[in-house]
């Protein structure tokens, strides 16, 4: 079983997208679990925290074909933020490396939608590009996901996928 994880920086259409994806083929999709966390949080997060989102993230993703962000988000938040990422999720990282997994990476070419939870409105097409290196470092099978049409675009490479 193929998973289509859709991923990329801050306000870039990822969970529009997994909701348009997840009605189109009638299947569910796994939520960010860091939104959820952060949302009940009441405190300002801190690095701890995110290998907690990490172990919660994965397990959500078990039976999962289509996620909104994976493992690969909390590596990028963790080094961009804290220079540095626990190495139980540089661990889990590798671990999927062979299994079927395919990336949507959404570019940040829409507006950015303003929300408590995002950090980053004004280097957006900096971190894209660090997601970017890491799926090609990790050697993963990506798509860049952009411009107007990029619930077709989705949809047409997911088939190819699947066909």
């Amino acid at each position: 079983m193929h998973k289509v994880i859709v991923t990329g920086p801050e306000s870039s259409g990822k969970t529009q997208l997994c909701k348009a994806l997840s009605k189109h083929f009638k299947i569910p999709f796994t939520k960010e679990y860091a939104r959820g966390y952060l949302t009940n949080l009441n405190r300002q997060y801190k690095k701890e925290d995110l290998l907690k989102i990490a172990k919660e993230q994965l397990q959500s993703e078990i039976n999962s074909q289509l996620l909104d962000t994976d493992l690969i988000t909390i590596k990028i938040w963790s080094k961009y933020k804290y220079e540095d990422c626990n190495k139980w999720i540089l661990k889990q990282i590798q671990k999927q490396r062979s299994k079927k997994r395919f990336y949507l990476l959404c570019k940040p070419d829409i507006p950015w939608e303003a929300d408590p939870l995002r950090e980053n409105p004004i280097n957006r097409d900096e971190i894209f590009e660090i997601y970017k290196r890491e799926l090609e470092e990790l050697k993963h099978n990506f798509f860049i996901i952009e411009g107007e049409n990029r619930l077709e675009n989705s949809i047409s490479k997911i088939s190819h996928l699947i066909s």
